[in-house]
């Protein structure tokens, strides 16, 4: 694929950068390593008993719990989650390109829900949903300090049912309701086609299990189609992120051999990676 596309003219017009990392915690205390704050597992301690005996409702201990970690696991940074096993069957779902919900990417910001980007094709793209859109509230629930996991698991459902959002649009300075009806979201995360000039187009939605295969065969169908290809566009507005080998993969297809495309570092050895363009990325 390099040697097809090695007089190609790259031109990258916009990325939002964020590869999604998803962080797997096992608190142990070791000798010789760290010891357990026993001071604020202390606090822990007696504000979940004191929840447990005064709040209006009852609750269930695991969900207690298991909100307290994903409080601490979000709170390091805005690409850290802490998955339990449903919660890491639908990530698997969606990045592999086949989900059912509305259709839509979104983030956090200022304790709302701000889409990033309406899926092609999809009942959010449909019912006129843009990058930039604040949903203020699902149903009758307000977004603002619900989890965006919880947001998430809220807009998906059985097809076929329907869902209202409250929309704030602040190029218009207008809030207004929309309702969608959930289907089936096969997200496919390139599109490419031959523009004026000889110049080819593709664009990138998210970085998937199949988008370094799937790349490979638009290029090639691309350059069957123009054989006089003189430059390509790489589409990259509004991507929100996805799986790092792919992001890896779809850099590798266009650097120099050996260029260093990213780095990870933490405190664990094998963290501590360098990913270079090699033809084993692509």
């Amino acid at each position: 694929m390099r040697q097809l596309f090695r007089n190609i003219v790259l031109i990258s017009i916009g990325l939002i950068a964020g590869i999604a990392a998803t962080i797997q915690f096992s608190a142990t205390a070791q000798q010789g390593t760290s010891t357990l704050p026993l001071d604020e597992l202390r606090t822990l301690s007696n504000v979940f008993g004191q929840i447990k005996r005064e709040y209006v409702e009852p609750i269930d201990d695991k969900q207690l719990l298991t909100d307290a970690v994903k409080g601490m696991v979000s709170s390091l940074d805005p690409h850290s989650a802490y998955l339990d096993k449903k919660d890491f069957a639908e990530m698997q779902e969606q990045t592999a390109g086949k989900f059912a919900g509305l259709g839509i990417e979104i983030t956090s910001e200022d304790g709302l829900v701000k889409v990033l980007n309406p899926i092609e094709g999809s009942p959010a793209a449909k019912a006129g949903l843009q990058a930039g859109d604040l949903i203020t509230r699902l149903d009758d629930k307000p977004v603002r300090g619900m989890s965006l996991d919880k947001a998430v698991r809220t807009m998906r459902g059985t097809p076929g049912t329907k869902i209202t959002l409250t929309i704030f649009r602040k190029s218009e300075e207008r809030t207004f309701p929309v309702t969608i009806t959930r289907a089936e979201i096969k997200v496919q995360s390139i599109r490419a086609k031959v523009v004026d000039n000889n110049i080819a187009w593709i664009r990138i939605t998210s970085f998937q299990e199949r988008t370094i295969p799937d790349l490979a065969k638009k290029l090639a169908e691309l350059a069957a189609k123009d054989p006089n290809l003189k430059g390509l566009v790489l589409d990259l507005r509004n991507n929100g992120g996805g799986l790092l080998q792919g992001a890896v993969g779809v850099a590798a297809a266009f650097l120099p051999p050996g260029a260093v495309i990213v780095s990870t570092k933490g405190q664990a050895p094998d963290s501590r990676q360098v990913f270079n363009a090699v033809p084993a990325m692509y």
